[in-house]
């Protein structure tokens, strides 16, 4: 797994240091990337210690103390700490992963908390989601269908629903997407493993009606054929999913239609 990428030419260098680890029972460093649009400085990577004895087990806790507590400036993402809905992804020692759900205990050295790679950052931790969430709109993620509606719901075998499993708990937190490098290169291309597993979801289930259409507008040599199976994605995914083995999938679907 690749570490954290900067940008080109970005030049990140050391800031402030923040806390005092004197009478911390348990103190931790955590060196947390820094960068403000509007005060025209360079990144930074800013030291801050936190007393791990009274704060909670996982590097958003950390976070939300040190904001709390230590540097109100510090801006992240965050909402249902329970690794549900996706906002807190961000690098931690070098992994993409939910800040949530990481135990700080597992980071044996200081913690490094970056966010995203190879994505704009709107502040600090705050990667912009806006070309991700436009490639997902764009493989229409809703059941489309043409017959009526029934009065109550569209069924499913057991068989038919297990075929989603796998798919519909991904929470689009994109470290898959981000830790691929041939979405860092190809990104504005190629739709990437989050948005593709996201499409064979769709292309999966037996209630939908337009599996024909979602195949051809996957039919291309970026949107889906950038994929060259490194499995990043699969490696970092912090629900344990497998986006690779999706692409995959459709792939085999684009050979069988052509047979």
């Amino acid at each position: 797994m690749a570490e954290f990428a900067l940008p080109k030419n970005a030049r990140v260098q050391e800031g402030k240091t923040w806390g005092n680890a004197a009478g911390a029972k348990k103190p931790k460093t955590f060196k947390v990337y820094r960068w403000d649009p509007d005060d025209g400085q360079n990144p930074r990577v800013d030291s801050y210690t936190v007393d791990m004895a009274d704060c909670g087990p996982m590097v958003l806790d950390a976070l939300i103390k040190i904001k709390n507590e230590i540097d109100p400036t510090l801006t992240f993402r965050r909402s249902c700490r329970e690794g549900v809905c996706g906002s807190c992804a961000m690098n931690i020692d070098g992994t993409n992963t939910l800040a949530c759900t990481k135990f700080v205990e597992e980071v044996k050295e200081d913690v490094k908390v970056y966010p995203l790679p190879h994505m704009p950052v709107v502040k600090d931790l705050v990667p912009d989601l806006n070309q991700v969430y436009a490639q997902y709109t764009s493989i229409e993620p809703w059941l489309k269908s043409t017959t009526p509606a029934p009065e109550r719901e569209r069924l499913q075998t057991p068989g038919e629903r297990a075929k989603l499993d796998g798919l519909w708990e991904c929470i689009l937190c994109f470290c898959c997407s981000t830790s691929c490098p041939s979405y860092w290169w190809n990104g504005d291309r190629y739709l990437g493993p989050a948005v593709l597993l996201q499409a064979y979801r769709w292309i999966a289930d037996s209630r939908d009606e337009f599996t024909g259409e979602r195949l051809d507008q996957l039919e291309d040599p970026f949107r889906l054929y950038r994929c060259h199976t490194i499995m990043n994605c699969t490696k970092t995914c912090p629900k344990s999913l497998n986006p690779a083995k999706a692409i995959g999938e459709i792939k085999k679907l684009m050979v069988e239609r052509r047979v």
